[in-house]
């Protein structure tokens, strides 16, 4: 765990903040080329970019702080609610945001909504697998305690109290990066717009229960 990547003094950049980051671009950038396949020019994906990052974004924040509103903001300055850097960010909030920013973009483009889902599909577990490492450096969804060696132990000050704990942000990475592998094999050979993203959702939401487990 180590939470400052650079502290200017002026400005502080958080290694959390870099690895959501990294995932963005790497999920842009290989939905980009894997959109060639259905006829959908790289640079429309990057003008999508935006509309997913604000979307992502500000549903995954929102979440966050509506479900612990009374434990983390209630009694805190309100402009807390927009300190992303300090962690707190629900990944399905961010999902649900992304895709209404998805369905806008796709209305206003006149843009098959179900092909430009597939394509982004697998490249979202691609973002999460960046997304996980940063929460690793960050300190925040952490397991229960682990007595097997793979254990980890965050610094002395950390709310796990020296408590080795399963490092379930590393769990989810590799499992993310296999769900990845697994749905750009399913793109090449898919039978009907929509199977890919679908397959996402569901195995996602079996890998989250899964690592759930051990949290």
């Amino acid at each position: 765990m180590h939470k400052i990547a650079l502290d200017l003094g002026f400005l502080t950049v958080h290694w959390y903040g870099v690895f959501v980051a990294v995932g963005f671009l790497a999920a842009l950038w290989t939905a980009s080329h894997r959109s060639l396949r259905e006829n959908i020019s790289t640079e429309t994906i990057m003008d999508l970019g935006p509309w997913l990052i604000v979307g992502a974004l500000v549903g995954a924040r929102a979440w966050y702080v509506v479900s612990y509103w009374s434990e983390g903001f209630a009694n805190r300055p309100f402009t807390e609610v927009f300190m992303v850097h300090h962690g707190g960010l629900v990944f399905y909030g961010g999902l649900v945001g992304a895709s209404l920013a998805c369905t806008l973009f796709t209305r206003r483009r006149k843009l098959p909504l179900w092909k430009v889902a597939d394509i982004l599909a697998p490249s979202i577990a691609l973002g999460q697998v960046f997304g996980r490492i940063g929460c690793l450096m960050n300190g925040c969804c952490y397991g229960r305690a682990c007595g097997h060696w793979w254990g980890i132990r965050f610094p002395g000050g950390h709310e796990t109290n020296g408590v080795a704990v399963h490092p379930t942000q590393i769990y989810e990475a590799v499992l993310n990066l296999a769900l990845y592998g697994g749905l750009a094999w399913l793109y090449r050979r898919k039978k009907f717009d929509g199977q890919v993203f679908v397959a996402y959702l569901a195995s996602y939401a079996v890998l989250r229960s899964f690592v759930e487990l051990f949290r």
